[in-house]
């Protein structure tokens, strides 16, 4: 039987358009096909990703997740497709493309799929503009941002007016790590990117979130974090602590770091049974919903397992796998 709702999932159309913009260097992405349905995801003429025809392709997508026994998906874009390093008029283009595909794809299964929109968040006013598109005109759930733009914290004051739409909208968020701080730091293969320095850059988007005033502002904000809420669950008894014996930091969060962390939301993809279980005293029960970064290799192959390895009584098992997201979503 399928059932649950993840939340973390990715596409990459079979094609992109041309590029017709008049900049020079432009890191436009284009696919390149290669055998057994798969194809390079080609950005500046070098070969950034190959993936399974599965990200496109809507049957084969559905084959799969009866495999692993998954009732929807939430269809997002491959985070390098953002595109916030594009020139605005570029990536506005791109957002409207990568949204469109995602509305087609919506369409072909409605009953399997919803979806996350993307928006280019470089510029706050053009970003508000395809949000409305996004959920009033495509009717899809919310949106993907990064966890930084361009190296700007998404808990920043001067994303203020973004997340101001994003609630009188209604709008879920799912913040997903890209271009993380530390790189520089790594050592060992360029995998260890996603591998390590992700988990960290999503820390630092929740604390920014918290630390920021953010959630201050918006409580009714509908935050996902992915990967677990990364570093955060660690990082938020210290900053409690910090919270307590700082005037400073007290003078600027009303209420404990611990209290923002639970108006938000994660997924399971962790790992551990330990380490979710330490997502879940973090965020509450009630905020974490089953998420696999299908279809990439990095994926959680059997969601269900992670949740049963929990031991948890039936209720909040199907929290997990259902109740959580369709809140999260305001199914």
């Amino acid at each position: 039987m399928n059932h649950g709702i993840d939340v973390h999932t990715h596409i990459v159309p079979e094609s992109f358009p041309a590029y017709t913009g008049g900049a020079r260097d432009v890191p436009w992405p284009s696919m390149s096909p290669v055998s057994c349905g798969h194809a390079h995801v080609m950005i500046s003429g070098r070969k950034y990703r190959t993936v399974p025809e599965s990200c496109w392709r809507t049957e084969v997508r559905r084959a799969e997740m009866d495999a692993m026994r998954i009732g929807r998906q939430v269809l997002s874009p491959m985070p390098e497709l953002l595109s916030y390093w594009l020139p605005l008029q570029d990536a506005s283009l791109m957002c409207r493309y990568l949204n469109e595909e995602i509305v087609r794809m919506v369409a072909a299964e409605p009953g399997r799929f919803l979806g996350f929109g993307i928006v280019p968040l470089q510029d706050v006013g053009a970003a508000i503009r395809e949000l409305e598109f996004v959920v009033s005109e495509a009717k899809l759930s919310g949106v993907e941002v990064a966890s930084n733009v361009n190296g700007l914290s998404i808990g920043d004051p001067r994303l203020d007016p973004f997340f101001a739409a994003v609630s009188r909208l209604g709008a879920a968020v799912f913040v997903h790590a890209l271009r993380p701080a530390g790189k520089d730091r790594l050592v060992g293969p360029p995998e260890l990117e996603q591998i390590v320095a992700f988990p960290g850059d999503i820390g630092l988007a929740g604390a920014s979130l918290i630390t920021g005033g953010m959630l201050e502002r918006y409580p009714d904000l509908h935050i996902a974090l992915s990967h677990g809420g990364g570093a955060l669950p660690a990082m938020v008894p210290r900053m409690e602590n910090g919270w307590r014996v700082s005037p400073v930091v007290a003078a600027a969060l009303p209420k404990a770091p611990s209290v923002y962390a639970r108006q938000l939301f994660c997924d399971t993809l962790t790992y551990s049974p330990d380490t979710l279980r330490l997502a879940m005293k973090t965020f509450g029960e009630d905020k974490v919903m089953m998420g696999t970064d299908y279809p990439f290799i990095i994926r959680d192959p059997d969601p269900h397992a992670t949740v049963e390895a929990l031991g948890l009584a039936a209720p909040q098992m199907d929290a997990l796998r259902e109740g959580n997201a369709r809140r999260f979503l305001r199914l």
